[in-house]
């Protein structure tokens, strides 16, 4: 296999706005890699981490809509506000705002629902604390409590919910939620002697059911105060530089910060010494899992977890926290994006690469040469930006594909949905917008294409797939529309055609796989129904069985003309994993086959590209699962100790795609870390200790 080693706009093809993390469930289109967590307060377990390990589902995007802060209220459900000044409640089952309402403040910096979830407070622009009542139909505004000088940018209620606190420039105040009134007011800054003062910006604050205050600040601090007296109880200088986030654990013996130096620190509640009854706050953890601007942690009863700039998601386990070592044990890095944002036309040797407004459609280049493993071959044609598809108006593209041919192209985007027909003549290409799409296409989730190009596949929502006949020389009409037989009220995220396009999987946001028949159009199958979201999935080409990757990074094979598990698959589970394999962070993004080897299945992650041979054993508990770069080391003897089925290469950049063209060539598109740093502002630099 030759690999084709750069392509020009590759590294573009994840721009500063981000479509999902992997907290929980559902997600939210950020504004800014990972500024906000949607995992409630420490002490609410609705928002951390929803039905376990999971994949991330988003939410589109949308230009004039910016997320400042995310809460979860009664019911699990999702609240998000921001600059634009609305609360907006989103439907998790569908992936949509549901509803907005003004908040009649201006932009909005902070939100917090109350312990129950039953009501929510916001911080405004001008200065304004608004509670609004989660209802059936929505929000519904309640009251406004007494109005300051200065944006409120944090919130946080106390336990019983009769006080909020609100940070701000300079000052903490304590409002009563009842009377309205500030009852108690704290200027941050006091104790600074006066040469250094400047503004103090609280950034972080969390309202302890014992009466303390934690703030977090720009001048670097962690401190904790008696609101009732208004005086300071301890302070903690962590950093040189800003205090972002801050975070406390259910029973508030934890507190998580996260600072501008991409370092998070954990304080605990502990003794003074053994046998004591007195406990102070201890700085007892410091961790540098980033290189930006902490925005955002949240402390789950057995993880601190961090994200940031730079579009990195981190879980650290609480060892002592932990009851058993495996896969909650270890310490995951999710990097973004987890949606496809590149379809290939294999036959046509092209790539489309989707960004937040706009496509672009290239030709792969090629080389005439061959060479040895490892060899950067001379390119005799250079890869080509053939198009640029704009998307109009505000919304961003959710999802778009390519025709195997390279003739037609697809995108959607929360109300819209396109279709265009490509016209290649010569070297370049002419292309025309298919009129009067059906309007039961809205809206979409995951195209794909049929590998004749004769079919459209549209996920929508409610677990149904559409099914559009493409049309010469330019049109489409409606097929039939797939249905699961039991019926669900989430919507398609994953879809799977097989080649000689019999047969379509279809993965909804209940976790269900179903497999439908395309000759009869009619429900074929239903998978077993396993405890993890599905990541990946795809139809071997000559033997048409489903290959499942799971959240947990388990592998299942299953035979969709005799409706169960293969042999194969059988082994596998009976045989387990290897230890190494289940502990990787990230999850499988994308599967392929080789066909000039059926015993071989092409998968990749963000950082390993693996070539699974089914004609090999597995890997024992004893036998070290190597990559290549490693294997090539061991003289001959050893390499063949070693032999197994996992052959993994980790010598490539973050993966964004990995595909098998035809003549045994494989295209991979990487999307280095350098680059998205390099769209960020500089991290604040820290001088070596010593210097």
């Amino acid at each position: 296999m030759r690999a084709l080693r750069h392509l020009p706009g590759a590294s573009r093809a994840v721009g500063r706005r981000h479509q999902g993390d992997a907290t929980g469930r559902h997600c939210v289109g950020l504004r800014t890699p990972v500024a906000w967590l949607g995992v409630g307060e420490g002490r609410s377990h609705r928002g951390a981490v929803a039905r376990g390990r999971s994949v991330g589902l988003g939410v589109p995007g949308h230009q004039a809509r910016s997320v400042e802060a995310l809460c979860w209220g009664a019911g699990e459900r999702l609240f998000g506000a921001g600059l634009s000044g609305d609360i907006t409640e989103y439907d998790l089952q569908r992936l949509r705002p549901a509803r907005a309402v003004d908040g009649f403040g201006g932009p909005i910096w902070s939100m917090v629902a109350n312990g129950g979830g039953t009501r929510l407070a916001i911080g405004c622009e001008d200065g304004s604390v608004k509670l609004f009542q989660v209802v059936p139909g929505g929000v519904q505004f309640e009251k406004n409590l007494d109005r300051q000088k200065g944006r409120v940018l944090c919130l946080s209620w106390h336990p019983s919910g009769t006080h909020i606190a609100a940070g701000s420039i300079d000052f903490i105040r304590v409002l009563d939620v009842r009377s309205g009134r500030t009852v108690q007011r704290i200027m941050v800054n006091y104790h600074v002697p006066k040469p250094k003062k400047r503004e103090c910006v609280v950034w972080g604050i969390a309202f302890l059911s014992d009466g303390t205050v934690v703030s977090s600040d720009s001048f670097g601090r962690v401190q904790f105060w008696d609101w009732e007296r208004g005086t300071l109880l301890e302070s903690h200088t962590v950093s040189t530089s800003a205090v972002l986030s801050l975070a406390a654990s259910e029973k508030e013996d934890s507190i998580v910060v996260g600072t501008s130096t991409g370092a998070t620190y954990q304080f605990q509640l502990l003794p003074v010494k053994a046998g004591s009854q007195e406990k102070r706050w201890v700085r007892t953890k410091p961790f540098q899992y980033h290189t930006h601007d902490v925005r955002a942690v949240a402390h789950s009863p057995t993880a601190l977890i961090s994200g940031g700039l730079d579009a990195q998601l981190v879980i650290r386990p609480l060892m002592e926290k932990v009851q058993r070592k495996g896969y909650e044990a270890v310490l995951r890095k999710f990097t973004f994006p987890h949606r496809r944002l590149v379809s290939c036309a294999r036959k046509a040797r092209l790539l489309l690469f989707q960004f937040s407004q706009h496509l672009e459609l290239w030709r792969l280049g090629s080389t005439n040469e061959t060479g040895k493993d490892g060899e950067v071959l001379p390119v005799c044609r250079m890869p080509e930006h053939l198009l640029q598809l704009k998307s109009k108006g505000p919304e961003h593209i959710y999802c778009s594909c390519v025709s195997p041919c390279g003739s037609w192209v697809a995108y959607c985007t929360a109300s819209r949905f396109h279709l265009y027909r490509v016209q290649h003549e010569g070297d370049g290409v002419s292309v025309k917008k298919v009129p009067d799409v059906p309007k039961l296409l809205l809206p979409a989730y995951q195209l794909q294409c049929a590998s004749d190009a004769g079919r459209l596949f549209v996920g929508s929502e409610r677990g149904s797939v559409h099914v559009l006949q493409l049309l010469e020389p330019g049109g489409c009409k409606h097929l039939h529309t797939l249905r699961p037989p039991a019926g669900t009220a989430e919507a398609v995220y994953l879809l799977a055609s097989s080649a000689d396009g019999n047969w379509l999987a279809a993965v909804s946001g209940d976790w269900e796989i179903h497999v439908y028949s395309l000759k009869h159009f009619k429900h074929h199958c239903t998978v077993p129904t396993y405890s993890c979201a599905v990541t990946a999935l795809a139809i071997h080409p000559a033997t048409n069985n489903l290959v499942i990757a799971y959240a947990d990074q388990q592998l299942f094979e299953f035979s969709i003309p005799e409706k169960q598990y293969t042999a194969w698959s059988r082994m596998v589970q009976n045989w387990g994993l290897h230890k190494a394999w289940l502990e990787r962070d990230s999850p499988i993004t994308h599967i392929a086959f080789n066909p000039q080897n059926p015993a071989h299945i092409l998968l990749h992650d963000v950082y390993m590209f693996c070539v699974l041979d089914k004609s090999l054993p597995l890997p024992d508990a004893s036998t070290p699962l190597l990559n290549q770069s490693i294997l090539k080391q061991l003289p001959e003897p050893a390499r063949q100790r070693q032999l197994h089925a996992f052959k993994i290469c980790k010598k490539f950049q973050p993966l964004l795609f990995a595909e098998l063209l035809e003549e045994n060539r494989l295209v991979l598109v990487e999307r280095p870390l350098a680059d998205i740093r390099a769209q960020l502002p500089p991290p604040v630099q820290q001088q070596p200790f010593g210097t």
